[in-house]
């Protein structure tokens, strides 16, 4: 038979272990300065973030080279913007940027030098992104209840070149279907 106060002091135990975590995660937590301008609205095809949910934190170097982002992005928001660009192609940062081999990271790896356009994915990664925002604001924004937004994983859904469709094969059925005009005799 068990022992009733161990079962309570092992309870009791991780409890106390839960609040230490919560309390120690919280201190670290970075707390935003009221002196910091509010930040700017993320764009369509950016991962949302939830409430709660758990970012590693970095300082991320505020961007240049901006030509279809708005301008006024936070570091921050520009990565949370790539990360979810890069998921929905299967890649990672390399497929559109560059290396810098002068910019070595701690780990002897040279960092990415975002603002170089020397790429064709770059431009094209641009040129889809003006694409996606042209359809959803001059097209489904005109078809009632039209879904979520277009993005770029609508086509790509992990793949950097968007697999063919092919469609499912028809089913045959006796008579014509519901609603299709009658076969001439």
């Amino acid at each position: 038979m068990k022992n009733p106060s161990l079962s309570l002091f092992a309870a009791a135990a991780a409890v106390l272990a839960g609040a230490i975590v919560a309390v120690s995660l919280s201190a670290q937590a970075p707390q935003p300065q009221a002196s910091q301008a509010p930040a700017a609205q993320a764009p369509a095809g950016a991962p949302e973030q939830h409430p709660g949910e758990f970012r590693p934190s970095r300082n991320w170097p505020a961007p240049t080279n901006l030509k279809v982002l708005p301008k006024n992005l936070t570091g921050q928001q520009v990565r949370d913007i790539m990360e979810g660009w890069a998921g929905a192609l299967g890649t990672h940062c390399d497929h559109c940027h560059t290396p810098d081999p002068k910019n070595l990271a701690p780990n002897g790896h040279p960092r990415m030098n975002f603002a170089d356009d020397s790429k064709p994915e770059k431009s094209t990664a641009r040129l889809m992104y003006k694409m996606t925002q042209d359809i959803d604001q001059n097209y489904l924004s005109m078809v009632d209840e039209s879904g979520p937004p277009v993005a770029c994983g609508t086509c790509h859904r992990g793949h950097v070149k968007p697999e063919k469709f092919v469609p499912p094969p028809e089913e045959h059925h006796e008579g014509p279907r519901p609603g299709a005009p009658a076969a001439p005799k």
